[in-house]
């Protein structure tokens, strides 16, 4: 198999709703690409294992209110974008700008994903979204994707591939606040599919004839969009 040319530096982001399967298809991604001789880094947002997390952890944990609303669009977005920026400057800002290719399970599209999905006000909503791309990619100064894949996962079938997943701040059977809230689950649904539309991302769907497809099939119509950019 010919080997892809990495000279240039890319980030390819996974993105998707709660249990799309976005962890699971960046690391088949990765694994594919570090098996072909690619100079490739593996990133998850948030960054639970990074002290810059902790915020976060409060908020998805309930200790600011237990309702997604409960901290607005504007506050929360800020806490996932220090983590973000945290990341980038410490861990992989070298490999990077370096000619690497970082894949990362979320990014600055999960708060216009879920974020965004409060604000129900199409202007208003419009004004986030700006305000929330010049924060990051201006005035934080992040990289911006070169490639995001919207794993378009309908929330009932989310639903079922949450029953049986840990939650990943602690690893227990308890769901933070987004997961537990089946509303916030379906407009942040809803606000997925705008955005990606918006943002023209390369939408994957993952159900079919009303089964969820395969992981390889997805996996494979993934590196087909990949290999397009590298």
């Amino acid at each position: 198999m010919k080997k892809m040319d990495n000279t240039n530096s890319k980030l390819i982001v996974i993105e998707g709703v709660d249990s799309s399967g976005k962890a699971t298809q960046s690391k088949l991604l990765y694994d594919t690409l570090s098996a072909r001789g690619v100079d490739v880094f593996s990133v998850e947002f948030p960054n639970y294992s990074g002290a810059s997390s902790a915020p976060v952890k409060m908020y998805l944990g309930g200790e600011f209110g237990r309702e997604p609303e409960s901290v607005n669009a504007y506050a929360a977005s800020v806490l996932f974008a220090v983590d973000r920026f945290a990341s980038v400057k410490a861990e992989w800002k070298d490999k990077f700008y370096g000619g690497g290719v970082v894949i990362a399970d979320r990014y600055t599209t999960s708060n216009m994903v879920h974020q965004a999905s409060k604000i129900n006000n199409l202007t208003k909503k419009s004004e986030f979204l700006d305000w929330l791309y010049d924060l990051e990619y201006n005035k934080m100064e992040l990289p911006k994707p070169d490639l995001v894949i919207f794993l378009d996962m309908p929330v009932k079938y989310a639903q079922m591939l949450m029953k049986n997943r840990a939650n990943k701040i602690d690893n227990s059977d308890i769901k933070d606040i987004h997961e537990s809230n089946e509303a916030y689950l379906y407009e942040s649904y809803n606000n997925a599919c705008f955005v990606a539309e918006k943002y023209n991302w390369t939408r994957i769907e993952c159900v079919r004839d009303g089964a969820v497809r395969a992981i390889d099939d997805i996996a494979a119509e993934i590196l087909s969009y990949a290999e397009k950019i590298l």
